[in-house]
């Protein structure tokens, strides 16, 4: 249609207005922004420090106090994971109540005064069973999960627009005056949409579309996915993303996971990651213009119950975080990056202002320097180097800078931090046992194997596990016959013969006519599994039941959701005089579950339906057995756990609700030697509890506790000895502290920095107790030159003589007591020419 050049103008100067008052009511409603600098909040460009807390991995009643210590370490921003199958474990049945209530988790971070990153997902991965997806989702005619397939799509946005809803319904968006900031779509897909091609790429575009379109009015994000499309922002996860760059020069340098440890799994040994090494990989990221940044985990807390994923994933997901899995303060962790987000604090008006100059200082050293218009400026020193010291000149003055480490200027001359010297206390936990009136007197009740259960039903073939069980229990029985010749030459020359049995995993148990033959498990790495060793059989029919354990559904990995599990043979049985007979295509028996999870005996009402033997049945090791025992909830506030160290593998429960599985029996291999802050971290770098239990200790949350008649019921499918089970408390054995004289500290450079003081002010060094106790002796101190770490100190080749009279003096008998690390304080100096550090242990109780 042809137009005329005025109606043309007319219409290009109502588009204008149009575009105009868009952007204009953008403007208004629309609080949370970004550009390349920084995430802006109602006008104000922030540097934000975030957490991931995931609700379900805690009680309610520990969420105040998680999300109050959070904040308390500097905080802006928590992050959680939703979790779909705990949601929606039936197709169109929802949850969220107790530890899903998701709302009530995020009104309680809105009511601390902190902002909410809400990751959809809705697949998380997270260790989490199936990666958060339901399993009735894999039984959806056509469905491919996580590519561009029709009714997996669908799904997934019917699931994604139900909790945008309802976050929109209780006004918790920003733009509706809520705390949620930011949501992210997917997780982690750039890898798969590597090895899907087009399909991939079609499915990461639609998803995005799909977000941005719910309207939430707050950026959305995808983390490690480089060709998010715009307006959605691409981001990192790892243990260092100073490297990063986002896909387009106008979004900011974000980083949704700072790994803060790594994940134990059953056999695995317990992963840490040294505090100074972790400081060091965020400021990096600081320095480099990085402007939100996230610890995952913040909590890393427990997988209750079977939503460990993995599979072989630990039921404790402590993570090596700064708030441990029972809530308390990980220290030095917890305190040195609180310490290292007052000195980010210092630094925000000019890291948003404008983009660093990078200077070089040596051949591993260099300065980051950012300047705001009103002549301000703060500054970062790094030295890249892990084997050395340096000094370098910046300014008109010299620095000191550890191996791998950033020391940050909040004005460019006056040093508040380091990222590699700890001013926080080191604190040492313990596990005391409660004392309980009497011992817990245990009763028992035999599991049948299947010899003794009537199947549910019969097939020619072996089947796979996870399509038969629907998930529904860990447990699947497999039995079969076999008939023995009673001239079969084994009978006469005692030569048993070997059965053979090959399973998808990931744990197996044999048994031959009711007598447990053998045990088979895999592990994280290789989940499947052979079993096969020489079997007692007898002239006639013989009862082969196979007992095959899911130790959680995987989470992560191409089409994760097609993986099997289970007994999927060949079964056979070789040193017959037939040579070897294949059982795999048999009539086999089937039974999901077991007898005691039909009978509900973990619930009050279902332990009490059947009879259960008395005191010396307890005593005698077997296999398949429930226990149950009733205790009262002890007094306090501590933190309380089950010490299981005397069982091999199973379930446990506390009135009815599943702390999740025990695996004790499963011995830690790895390498747990002495582990350098300095050099680049991994997740096998730093490993403890090697040659024991993965997992000794389990979580039980004191709002599960009745103030009297607990029930405890233990399913062990190896045999234990329940009798050695106690319950114990969590608490800080000793405290610990390593400072450095002149070591930097925010109170040095307040003082300087506000004229005060002229002169650099001495650290100090501060320990203190839980609450409840004193410090009742010193068990080392030493100002020079120490050597060990907290628990095994000793003295160096310079020792001050009176290093134990300031503590002796100003800290027994305190809950909590500061010291100046001086030389006039412990005598003199001993070694004038050398660098000195104070290292201290004081006894708590």
């Amino acid at each position: 249609m042809a137009m005329d050049s005025n109606s043309k103008l007319s219409v290009m100067s109502n588009a204008l207005l149009v575009v105009l008052l868009a952007s204009w009511v953008c403007s208004v409603t629309a609080s949370v922004s970004y550009d390349h600098k920084a995430i802006t909040i109602n006008g104000q460009r922030r540097i934000l420090i975030s957490g991931s807390i995931h609700y379900p991995r805690s009680s309610p009643e520990m969420w105040p106090d998680l999300i109050r210590k959070a904040k308390e370490g500097g905080l802006d921003v928590i992050q959680t994971y939703v979790f779909w199958n705990g949601h929606e474990p039936a197709p169109g049945k929802y949850y969220f109540e107790g530890n899903y209530d998701l709302v009530k988790f995020i009104k309680l971070v809105k009511q601390a005064g902190l902002y909410v990153h809400l990751r959809i997902g809705p697949y998380v991965c997270a260790e989490w069973n199936f990666g958060g997806f339901p399993v009735w989702l894999k039984y959806i005619r056509g469905i491919s999960f996580r590519t561009n397939n029709g009714p997996f799509k669908a799904q997934m946005q019917r699931f994604t627009k139900k909790i945008v809803d309802m976050m929109k319904a209780e006004r918790l968006f920003e733009s509706q005056g809520g705390p949620i900031i930011l949501s992210q779509i997917e997780n982690e897909y750039g890898p798969m949409e590597y090895e899907l091609g087009a399909p991939g790429k079609a499915y990461s575009n639609w998803a995005a579309k799909m977000a941005v379109g719910l309207g939430t009015g707050v950026p959305w994000v995808m983390c490690k996915q480089d060709d998010a499309p715009d307006p959605v922002i691409n981001t990192c996860n790892g243990f260092y993303c100073d490297y990063f760059s986002p896909n387009k020069a106008y979004k900011p340098k974000m980083w949704t996971e700072a790994w803060t440890g790594w994940y134990t799994e059953f056999g695995g040994s317990v992963p840490y990651r040294p505090a100074e090494d972790l400081a060091f990989s965020v400021a990096r990221f600081i320095q480099k213009g990085g402007s939100f940044i996230n610890y995952y985990m913040y909590h890393g807390g427990t997988n209750f119950g079977r939503t460990a994923g993995g599979p072989f994933i630990a039921t404790s997901y402590d993570y090596d975080a700064p708030l441990d899995e029972y809530g308390l303060l990980r220290q030095p962790k917890w305190g040195h990056l609180k310490d290292l987000h007052k000195a980010i604090k210092l630094c925000e008006p000019a890291l948003v202002s404008g983009d660093p100059s990078v200077m070089r200082l040596g051949n591993y050293q260099e300065a980051h320097v950012f300047k705001y218009k009103s002549g301000g400026c703060a500054a970062f020193l790094a030295n890249y180097n892990p084997r050395s010291y340096a000094t370098v000149a910046f300014g008109n003055k010299h620095y000191n800078l550890p191996p791998w480490s950033v020391s940050i200027l909040p004005d460019c001359k006056n040093t508040v931090y380091n990222t590699a010297r700890v001013g926080a206390q080191i604190s040492r936990k313990k596990m005391v046992p409660v004392p309980m009136h009497g011992v817990l007197s245990w009763q028992a009740y035999n599991e049948e194997t299947a010899s003794d259960v009537d199947s549910s039903f019969t097939m020619v073939g072996l089947l796979e596990q996870i399509n038969t069980t629907r998930d529904v229990s860990d447990y699947l029985w497999y039995s079969t016959d076999i008939k023995i010749d009673p001239r079969e030459g084994f009978l006469k020359n005692g030569k048993s013969p070997v059965l053979t049995v090959l399973s998808a995993g990931h744990a197996l148990h044999v048994f031959v006519n009711g007598q447990l033959s053998g045990s088979a498990y895999g592990s994280l790495e290789f989940p499947k599994l052979t079993f096969s060793q020489g079997v007692n059989l007898r002239a006639g029919i013989n009862k082969i039941s196979l007992l095959s354990i899911a130790v959680g559904l995987p989470n992560v990995g191409p089409h994760f959701e097609t993986w099997n599990a289970g007994v999927l043979g060949p079964v056979t049985l070789n040193g017959l005089n037939e040579g070897r007979r294949d059982l795999s295509w048999q009539k086999w028996s089937y039974k999901v579950g077991l007898k005691g999870e039909a009978l509900n005996l973990h619930s009050l009402s279902g332990s009490s339906s059947v009879e259960w033997a008395q005191r010396s049945f307890v005593t005698r090791r077997q296999p398949l057995t429930w226990y149950k025992t009733t205790f009262n909830a002890p007094a306090g506030n501590a933190p309380l756990a089950l010490d299981m160290g005397s069982m091999g593998k199973g379930q446990i429960w506390i009135n009815g609700q599943s702390i999740g599985r025990h695996w004790p029996a499963y011995k830690a291999s790895g390498n747990c030697g002495y582990c350098n802050y300095a050099g680049t971290y991994n997740e096998n770098k730093c490993r403890t509890n090697c040659g024991e239990a993965s997992q000794r200790w389990y979580h039980v949350p004191r709002s599960w506790l009745k103030p009297t008649g607990n029930l405890l019921v233990v399913f062990e499918e190896w045999g234990g000895d329940p009798n050695a089970i106690s319950l114990v408390r969590r608490e800080t054995g000793s405290v610990c502290a390593d400072i450095y004289e002149w070591q930097p500290t925010l109170m040095n450079y307040l003082m300087q920095a506000s004229g005060k003081v002229d002169k650099p002010l001495r650290p100090k060094v501060h320990l203190e107790c839980d609450a409840g106790q004193k410090i009742s002796a010193v068990k080392f101190a030493s100002f020079g030159t120490p050597e060990g770490v907290c628990g095994s100190y000793r003295e160096g080749s310079c020792h001050a003589l009176h290093s134990y009279d300031a503590f002796n003096r100003l800290c027994i008998g305190q809950n909590f007591c500061s010291v100046t690390v001086a030389p006039e304080m412990f005598g003199g100096d001993p070694c004038p020419s050398v660098m000195k550090k104070l290292s201290v242990e004081v006894i708590c109780s």
